[in-house]
């Protein structure tokens, strides 16, 4: 993506992941941060607010970008904005729907001024309707999704994943609708507006249960559906899986040599192995117990089983498989440190995602990009002493 421009103008994780997927295949990436402070993600870890370390959410998804931290409420910040705009190909931002009016940012203000631009929007429940008001947060997707409550487990009532999957997912389609934007308009010539927001992600996936509840209105999840059991072991915990199995309690049984309990009328069909779990695993369990969490899973691996161990974050940041598969880049975060964070999770095996800068300091490059607008070192110190610049 070497040539193309983006301003990123988004907050937190959701558009900030695709602008960061953009400048990890080769995209120029400008962030524009807001007032003094930049990003307010840069103040939301224990490590940033407690000890004002760096903040290591903030560079998990702000790599490969250079930072301006502007004041978009004066007309000087507005002019300086639409300076950039007229360099840039695409424009992302997460601003509610009101937010972006007041600044004169809609896509309506801007496509006919600037007909090449993809303008790439995040929002928590979209722009338009009953929630387009409301601040959106993963968990508040996950909440009004029915997300919260597909937990696979009838004994608990709702979950909220503290994992921002939805965020993570939402940003990534964002990004994948620009790059079809961008192809589009190498055919057209026309930019065009892409938008994604966190509850139609969150929807989106659950595609499987929704599709069943629509079809055929009933509920379902691959957990409580089939056999399944997550085990104990000597020294950890191993999951395993029935799906894909036409006898899954049968085959757990030949993996740990006793007697065949498929064979009993309560767990005859894969319906009742489903259903009757629990008492299946009460007669497992002992056994699985005696075993390590490795022998556990070379029984299970050894009759088709699908198993895999339950492992902390940590462990699976230092797993083997995590490091062949180069799952990790050094990255360097705002000129202090350089540390370990997760990569780009796209292979490519000609043009590569790759780490080209490191995370951005608030408005580290202010002068450096102000001056290739053309304005003079003078007048940078004069937007800086007005309060336009950081």
């Amino acid at each position: 993506m070497s040539g193309i421009r983006v301003l990123d103008l988004g907050e937190i994780m959701q558009a900030p992941v695709a602008a960061q997927v953009l400048g990890d295949l080769g995209a120029e990436v400008i962030k524009v941060e807001r007032g003094v402070n930049g990003d307010m993600l840069r103040g939301l870890d224990r490590e940033s607010l407690d000890e004002g370390r760096p903040s290591a959410y903030f560079a998990a998804v702000n790599r490969n970008k250079r930072s301006i931290a502007l004041n978009l409420k004066t007309s000087e910040g507005q002019d300086i904005l639409h300076q950039l705009l007229a360099e840039a190909d695409v424009l992302i931002h997460s601003y509610r729907t009101a937010a972006v009016e007041r600044l004169g940012l809609t896509y309506d203000d801007l496509h006919e001024r600037y007909p090449r631009l993809v303008y790439g929007t995040a929002t928590g429940f979209g722009e338009t309707g009953p929630y387009a008001h409301k601040a959106g947060q993963d968990m508040l997707a996950q909440a009004l999704s029915g997300m919260a409550r597909a937990c696979g487990d009838p004994s608990i009532s709702a979950y909220v994943h503290p994992v921002p999957t939805v965020d993570y997912a939402s940003g990534m389609a964002l990004a994948q609708g620009i790059l079809a934007a961008l192809f589009e308009r190498e055919r057209s010539g026309r930019g065009q507006k892409v938008s994604v927001n966190l509850f139609d992600t969150a929807l989106a996936l659950q595609t499987l249960e929704s599709s069943t509840l629509l079809a055929y209105q009933r509920e379902t999840n691959w957990v409580s559906d089939w056999y399944s059991g997550i085990f104990e072991t000597t020294d950890g915990l191993l999951l395993v899986l029935g799906l894909f199995r036409e006898n899954a309690l049968g085959l757990a049984c030949k993996a740990l040599d006793i007697d065949d309990l498929s064979v009993q009328p309560t767990f005859a069909t894969p319906q009742l192995q489903a259903e009757n779990k629990e008492a299946a695993n009460a007669v497992l369990r002992p056994l699985v117990a005696q075993l390590s969490t490795a022998e556990a899973a070379e029984l299970f691996d050894g009759v088709d089983l699908l198993c895999a161990p339950l492992l902390t974050l940590q462990e699976a940041l230092d797993h083997p498989q995590t490091r062949h598969n180069g799952t990790l880049v050094d990255v360097e975060i705002e000129g202090v440190r350089t540390t370990r964070l997760m990569g780009n999770p796209v292979t490519l095996s000609r043009t590569p995602a790759q780490v080209h800068r490191g995370v951005p300091a608030v408005s580290e490059h202010a002068d450096e990009i102000l001056h290739e607008l053309g304005i003079s070192e003078s007048d940078v110190q004069t937007l800086r002493n007005k309060g336009v610049i950081r």
